[in-house]
């Protein structure tokens, strides 16, 4: 356990078809959200136990009052070597500094299209210009930042080259992450994903792509193109890695998932608001992890008959059964 996932808020400021597509979504009520302390003190527990890599999310965590505050407070957790970000940068270029001054180590930001009109169609937000001032704050203050591409065929499965461009122009380092079946409001089928040999596919039709050693705990398997630039894919979908995957979640009412397709997760919350001593908190995080065994990826992609993971009316009545609740 060296990787945790913190969502900070369940609101999104964008609407994106394979995340949040419904008009109205069933949000956390108020005094359920985690307040920074909380935060900070179950980040310092789960440092205490190993981890060592923290991912701020949301939905979108730029929409949590005074975010810089809370990163100032997690970078000062002996022990904690990075602490990151994950954003769909629509307001990343105003306060970019201020997280950068704040202790904030590396930032990710969404970017699926490069087509205006196909980012209002996909988002249902005329956001694109922001988003790309984002990009351009990022490539400033974090040089060497990555962005993630969600491919959906039939929607930007002709970008791959052009997403490939723009990302080196940024110097950052672009991501391909398969469609996943988390959630059901997507309405996903198996024939929109655009799988890893696929892209490898369309790209060595255009030169050589060499596979990169190192992947590690990482979920990204790393390439070279013949130019020199590296991309990585994130396979989930058609190539999961559950037996190495050292990662876990927090919601921002406090539930802790131990897997992101897990049916329920364990309520951290309520020990924390009835008083448990750090101790006793620590040995019942520790309890839970080693007692894991989760491979709900590897046993979706060999089911025979693929479908959304739960039905629509079913996330209706349980907003933690959603991609945005669980921090993606």
């Amino acid at each position: 356990m060296t990787s945790l996932r913190v969502s900070v808020t369940d609101r999104c400021n964008l609407r994106c078809e394979y995340c949040m597509p419904e008009a109205e979504y069933t949000w956390l009520p108020r005094e359920d959200i985690l307040d920074f302390d909380e935060i900070t003190r179950l980040v310092r527990l789960f440092v205490r136990l190993g981890v060592r890599r923290v991912r701020l999310t949301g939905g979108e965590p730029l929409l949590r009052r005074d975010l810089p505050t809370l990163v100032r407070m997690l970078a000062r957790i002996d022990g904690l070597d990075d602490l990151a970000m994950t954003t769909n940068g629509v307001l990343l270029a105003e306060h970019v500094e201020a997280l950068r001054a704040a202790g904030l180590h590396r930032v990710t930001v969404s970017l699926d299209t490069l087509d205006r009109a196909k980012f209002t169609q996909l988002t249902r937000a005329d956001e694109l210009i922001r988003v790309r001032q984002g990009l351009a704050a990022a490539a400033e203050t974090f040089p060497g930042f990555k962005i993630d591409t969600v491919l959906v065929r039939g929607i930007n499965d002709e970008e791959v080259e052009p997403l490939l461009h723009e990302a080196r122009a940024l110097g950052a380092e672009l991501r391909f992450i398969e469609y996943m079946d988390v959630g059901g409001a997507t309405r996903w089928t198996y024939d929109q994903v655009i799988a890893r040999d696929d892209i490898l596919a369309i790209l060595r039709q255009r030169g050589p792509v060499v596979a990169l050693d190192g992947r590690g705990w990482a979920p990204a398997e790393r390439f070279a193109l013949a130019n020199g630039q590296t991309f990585g894919i994130i396979a989930s979908t058609t190539t999961p890695f559950c037996r190495t995957c050292d990662r876990s979640r927090v919601t921002a009412d406090g539930l802790w998932y131990l897997c992101l397709y897990a049916p329920a997760g364990h309520d951290l919350r309520g020990a924390l608001r009835a008083g448990v001593s750090d101790d006793e908190l620590a040995a019942r995080l520790r309890t839970t992890w080693e007692a894991r065994a989760d491979r709900s990826a590897e046993e979706r992609a060999s089911a025979s008959d693929r479908r959304p993971l739960v039905p629509l009316n079913s996330l209706r009545r349980n907003p933690h059964l959603e991609m945005h609740t669980r921090g993606g």
